[in-house]
């Protein structure tokens, strides 16, 4: 079955628009509870976007009518409504964010009770469920209709969970970290965690007003964490984004690190202490080639899937590996969680620099990272690369080109009409030569000039 409303994370789009209306999120609540939770219960959380108070409410009022009780647990990071899912002994979580997008916009995505995300298909059956007429006859009455409560310490249990994942042989005294909470959901959470371990923290994006997350602050906007980490002679910043499900680093000198050079930092860690599970690491067709080379180094493989964290973690599941994430910052440990978690990969640094007694930039040395360009290009027409002669010609010249010292990497948008084309490798002279040339091609065949 085709997915039209579900996307790569959900569902998303500009608040109180079609499809994120009152009514679209009051029929995903209907659909959810007749698929996993009619007599169950089903946790619904939020980040702090102001929008979210107009889709929590249609969502419950949804999984209620079909006799799902609802738990509350307000403002809270996308991995800490997972894991309350399973903690909770939940059928399936909800929760009600646009991520990195701006306030304006907003997304409702789905956790199953094992606190994983929905496979295409379950999300198709949902999609069906919504847009059919059969959730009419499952309409709950008398007693059958839902309950909904608030879970009044659903931050101090996620708060707990991480600081579990934190050695109780070590501490963070000592230590000065920068946070950028990007005003959203772990505004709260994520000075608290670091605190009550010992750090002295800095705090930036933690005073959210329902209009201001991700506005200049955060994983989008990780310049700002390198100007305090230097302002406040910080060992480390950490930049969130509004779900916290993705983390951005800055060493000590104020150098962005982003989520192939954290992977590669633990995953050569785990591979040294025996704790690397499968002999391989997840990443996607976007991670640099220069994260395949660190593994390589150390004798492991870098396993790769389309762009998606979702996708990641299935191809975790398959393969049983525990390290896998993106290069935006999606991390995913799943000795701790089941989807991405900022916070849980922050841990997981902070901990290797107590343990080995490293800075940051010393740590982030295993990486070398390989130029890499990308072009965004605006297309008429999705239509198949293969069926452009011209086009899948050029590519081939590309890979030829580079064989053995680069990749080339073209495929549409998920979600906008565009193309990306992307090459990396070791001469970036070159590298500019093959993207113009690959970009004058697409915009022949299929783009749309400026």
């Amino acid at each position: 079955m085709s997915r039209k409303l579900f996307g790569t994370d959900g569902i998303r789009g500009e608040a109180n628009v079609a499809p994120m209306t009152p009514e679209t999120a009051l029929r995903v609540g209907m659909a959810v509870a007749a698929k996993f939770g009619r007599d169950g219960r089903i946790v619904v959380g939020k980040d702090t976007r102001l929008s979210g108070y107009l889709l929590e409410s249609a969502l419950a009022s949804g999984l209620c009518s079909v006799g799902a009780d609802v738990l509350f647990v307000g403002p809270l990071p996308t991995p800490g409504i997972a894991y309350l899912t399973t903690s909770l002994r939940a059928s399936a979580g909800v929760v009600i964010s646009a991520s990195h997008n701006a306030f304006h916009d907003n997304g409702i995505k789905l956790f199953a009770g094992d606190g994983y995300k929905l496979p295409d298909a379950i999300e198709a059956e949902i999609e069906a469920l919504m847009l059919g007429d059969e959730l009419e006859a499952m309409r709950a009455t008398g007693d059958a209709i839902g309950r909904a409560e608030r879970v009044d310490d659903a931050a101090g249990r996620y708060i707990t969970h991480l600081k579990y994942g934190f050695p109780s042989r070590y501490d963070l005294s000592g230590l000065k970290v920068v946070v950028d909470c990007a005003h959203g959901a772990a505004y709260r959470v994520a000075p608290a965690v670091l605190r009550e371990l010992g750090a002295d923290v800095t705090t930036i994006g933690c005073e959210p007003d329902g209009l201001n997350i991700n506005e200049g602050v955060g994983a989008m906007h990780p310049e700002l964490i390198g100007a305090a980490v230097r302002e406040h002679g910080a060992d480390i910043g950490l930049a969130l984004d509004g779900d916290a499900d993705r983390l951005v680093l800055c060493d000590e000198e104020g150098t962005l690190l982003d989520g192939d050079v954290i992977m590669a930092m633990c995953a050569r860690d785990l591979q040294q202490r025996g704790r690397l599970q499968g002999g391989a690491v997840v990443a996607t067709v976007m991670s640099n080639l220069g994260l395949e080379r660190s593994l390589e180094e150390v004798g492991v493989q870098l396993v790769r899937t389309p762009v998606g964290d979702r996708y990641v973690v299935a191809a975790m599941r398959a393969g049983g590996y525990n390290l896998g994430g993106e290069q935006s910052g999606h991390l995913v440990f799943t000795d701790m969680a089941t989807t991405g978690d900022g916070m849980v990969a922050a841990l997981q640094v902070l901990t290797i620099m107590r343990r080995t007694g490293s800075t940051v930039s010393q740590l982030s040395r295993v990486m070398t990272r390989l130029p890499q360009l990308m072009r965004s290009i605006l297309v008429a027409r999705k239509e198949p690369i293969d069926k452009i002669p011209k086009l899948a010609r050029a590519i081939e010249q590309a890979e030829k080109e580079l064989v053995g010292r680069g990749r080339v990497l073209v495929r549409y948008s998920g979600t906008e009409k565009k193309l990306r084309v992307m090459v990396e490798g070791d001469d970036e002279s070159q590298l500019q030569r093959i993207l113009e040339r690959l970009e004058s091609v697409v915009l022949e065949e299929i783009g749309v000039r400026p």
